[in-house]
């Protein structure tokens, strides 16, 4: 929905897969922003990324007012439909309190019905963390990584009272002791529907 929205909920999960998986593409999508914001995307999808390849689409719907544009954002949504085909789409928890963040969610759903879909949380002042059940262990490296680069790619944000270091360490070590997690840190996800398909490859 907004930039930083990614790097805040999944960005120990980027970093990770980043580095295991052979030549992964990440299809990077933003709702909203100005442009100054949009360069904060830029470089957080840069950081985030790394060597990796990066397809990033930058909308300029207005901040707080998704649901109002929906159609048009649901058009986006069929167009993008027609262009990817995901092994794993990362999206906004259904259940988060912010109203932009679960139309994305609920046009998520709607769109890639055959995939794999994880929900991430986002904190917040409206107390909304809910209980996930579904654990990605991000070990000490990634996770301080991915606060250093949060506080670096994401400058218009610093002056909010939650956007430090303590906050997203802090979550990170709570699901991390939830997942009991051999670094000490993971991030959570909620997971609606998975289809357990035969691993013998039958």
């Amino acid at each position: 929905a907004h930039p930083d929205d990614i790097e805040i909920g999944c960005g120990g999960m980027i970093l990770t897969l980043g580095r295991r998986l052979p030549r992964p593409l990440f299809h990077w999508v933003v709702f909203s922003g100005s442009e100054a914001r949009h360069n904060e995307a830029r470089r957080g999808a840069s950081l985030f990324a790394g060597e990796c390849a990066v397809e990033l689409s930058l909308k300029t719907f207005r901040d707080g007012f998704l649901p109002y544009s929906g159609g048009e954002v649901k058009e986006f949504f069929e167009d993008l439909k027609r262009r990817v085909e995901p092994h794993l789409v990362l999206t906004h928890w259904r259940g988060d309190a912010h109203q932009d963040h679960r139309l994305i969610s609920e046009l998520t759903w709607n769109t890639f019905r055959n995939h794999l879909i994880l929900e991430y949380e986002v904190p917040k002042y409206d107390g909304d963390m809910g209980r996930p059940n579904f654990y990605f262990p991000v070990d000490e490296a990634a996770s301080e990584e991915k606060v250093t680069h949060l506080l670096e790619a994401f400058p218009s944000q610093r002056s909010k009272p939650w956007f430090d270091r303590r906050t997203f360490l802090g979550l990170m070590r709570l699901r991390g002791v939830e997942a009991n997690a051999p670094s000490g840190y993971a991030e959570a996800y909620h997971l609606r529907k998975a289809v357990f398909e035969d691993l013998a490859g039958e």
